[in-house]
């Protein structure tokens, strides 16, 4: 009965110590999967940042309006106008019916009953 006692409690130190050891490496490549990902996500903000910057240098208005210029003649893109623009007024709101007539305000047409024209 004694040697069950002593063996007993040293099955479970081995045991315990399979666990311990295994539970090392699990983390040591949990933290090696960590250190990699942070690189990696420092790699992207830096590709972020390169793109943002390219981005920035080819949407230059003037490059645009010389790329435009260059173009005309296949695309025929002109330069935005105020007239081009709707007024606040012109804009259908829920209540309103999408399908309306507009006079020439661009309000749509009520007759005096209160329907749509």
């Amino acid at each position: 009965m004694k040697t069950l006692f002593y063996v007993l409690p040293g099955l479970a130190v081995i045991a315990l110590a399979y666990w311990a050891y295994s539970e090392n490496y699990a983390t040591q490549q949990s933290l090696r999967e960590v250190e990699r990902l942070q690189a990696q996500i420092g790699r992207a903000h830096s590709d972020l940042t390169i793109l943002r910057a390219e981005w920035a240098y080819l949407n230059r208005p003037e490059r645009l309006r010389d790329l435009a210029e260059i173009n005309f003649d296949r695309l025929g893109l002109l330069p935005l106008a105020p007239q081009q623009f709707a007024d606040a007024a012109q804009i259908p709101y829920r209540g309103d019916s999408l399908g309306a007539p507009l006079d020439l305000d661009g309000v749509a047409t009520v007759d005096s009953l209160g329907a749509l024209q």
